[in-house]
This record gives structure tokens, sequence and C-alpha cells, in this order.
């Protein structure tokens, strides 16, 4: 019955927080440091499992998935008035709400709790639906991070592109480096390389076309000027330049297979990338 449900749901999610809670404090992999950081994080990790929607095995809870399902309207509010200036808490907000919130008391009602899993054809709408949720997280902090990076670069009298060719870089890809690095060893080499190229092309593709189909939306016209700086120019000449090499090494010279000794290769050619492009950020400072 109803209230059955809504018992054992508070009962999942206190259950569930106090997993999470645990696993930080319990984690002996994690040092002193990295518990005190995920503790300052844990009430926005709080937050955004409320709004973010994951029906998938190894991270169900049902009380959860239905909670943040009828949660998710209200970041959605937050989130378009913070970064589009754009109000839905008029109709369209209950209208949102109207939709979520049964489908979350269903969930809760109907879906199978505990060590149950959600049906197929039920968890992948749902999951699609998180993804896109957690996307807006994903771009509110990056848009804070941006912010922050811009502060720090105007105290510290760092140039922008410096600032995105150092820290924002390295900052955006450690954890794709870690995970690749992890794949690697566990002898996922195919999947680890092919993340390497996937990753990048998605930023480029997705990020851009999206960025320049809102920068035409708000700007209103239809042909957008856009002028490469020298350090851009540079990125896309070593981009080609380890592009050219993976195939020669690979295919051309060891047959479908890449040697280790690349890898030394590539990290000199990322050390003379990141060279030259200072060099040419502080020889050329006007054209950046």
């Amino acid at each position: 019955n109803w209230s059955g449900a809504l018992h054992d749901g508070k009962q999942e999610l206190i259950t569930h927080f106090r997993e999470c809670w645990r696993d930080i404090l319990d984690d002996d992999e994690c040092s002193r440091l990295e518990k005190l950081l995920l503790i300052c994080e844990f009430p926005f990790t709080v937050c955004r499992k409320l709004t973010v929607s994951i029906p998938c095995e190894g991270s169900y809870c049902r009380a959860l998935v239905a909670l943040s399902l009828a949660l998710s309207p209200l970041w959605v509010g937050i989130y378009a008035w913070n970064n589009f200036d754009t109000n839905l808490w008029g109709w369209q907000m209950g209208v949102f709400v109207a939709v979520t919130l049964p489908l979350g008391l269903m969930i809760l009602r109907y879906a199978p709790g505990g060590e149950g899993t959600m049906a197929t054809f039920l968890a992948v709408p749902i999951a699609l639906y998180g993804f896109v949720i957690a996307a807006t997280w994903i771009d509110a902090i990056a848009d804070k991070l941006v912010a922050l990076l811009e502060f720090l670069g105007v105290t510290l009298r760092i140039p922008n592109s410096i600032m995105g060719l150092t820290i924002l870089a390295w900052g955006n890809s450690m954890a794709d480096l870690s995970a690749n690095v992890t794949m690697a060893r566990k002898g996922l080499a195919n999947m680890a390389i092919t993340a390497c190229f996937a990753g990048p092309l998605f930023n480029i593709l997705i990020g851009l076309g999206a960025g320049f189909g809102l920068l035409r939306g708000i700007k209103q016209q239809e042909i957008l000027y856009v002028s490469l700086t020298p350090d851009s120019s540079t990125g896309f000449v070593f981009c080609f330049a380890n592009c050219i090499f993976i195939l020669f090494s690979g295919l051309a010279v060891n047959k479908g297979v890449i040697p280790a000794g690349y890898g030394y290769m590539a990290i000199g050619m990322y050390a003379v990338y990141v060279v030259t492009s200072l060099v040419l950020n502080y020889a050329l400072p006007e054209s950046s």
C-alpha cells in the first residue's frame, strides 16, 4: 500500500546516504585531505543525487530514483534562471511538476525495492533523462569554474589563453586520464585508446556545435566570424601531427600495433606543444 511504500522509501533513503557517508569515512585508499574534500563536497553530492535519476544496476535506489524525478524540475528552474536568465517558475514549472511528480510516486509505489532492478523499458528513458539533468549540473559547475579561472587570471595577471592551456586543460582531463590509464592496465588498451579520441571529438563537435548554436540564438546573427589565436592554431597542428604519427607507426610500420615507445614520443610532443604555445602567447600578446 501507499503508506508502506512511503515508509520503505524513507528507510531506503536513510540507508543509501548512510552508506555514502561511510564510503567516505571508511575508504582506506583516500588520504586525509581527500576525505576532508569529500566531506566538504558531501552536501553538493546530496543535492546532485536528489535531482539526477540513476536507475542503473549497482547504484539503484528506488526511493532516490522517485525523489530525484520529482525534484528535478526545481533544479532545472534554478539552472535556467542562473545560466540563461530564463524564468520557468510559471505555468511551465506547473506542467513540468505535473509530469514528474506522478511518475515519481508511481515508481515509489510499484518499482522493485531493495536489491531488485527496474525493468529495462522503464530504466532506459529514466537514465536518459538523468543524463540530461547531469549535463546541466556539469554545465553549471563548468560555468563557475571558468569564472573562478578568470578571477585568478585577473588577480595573478595571467592571460586567459594561458589559464585555458594549463590549469583548465589539465583539470578537465585528469578524470579521463585516470580512467584511460586504469583501462589500459586492465588489458583494455583498445578501449582506452578509443576513449582518448572519442572524448575530445565529443567535446569539439558537440561542445562547439551547441555553443555556436546558443550564440547564434543570442546574437540573432546568421554569420559569426571567428579568429584563431596562435595557441589554437598550434593545437590544431600538433593534433594533426599526432594523428599522422599514430597512423604511420601503427599501420605502416607495425601492421596494426602501436608500439610502446610511441607513449614517450606523445609525452614529448605534448611538452613541445605547451612550450610552443607559451612562447607564442608571450611573443605575440596582441593576437591572443
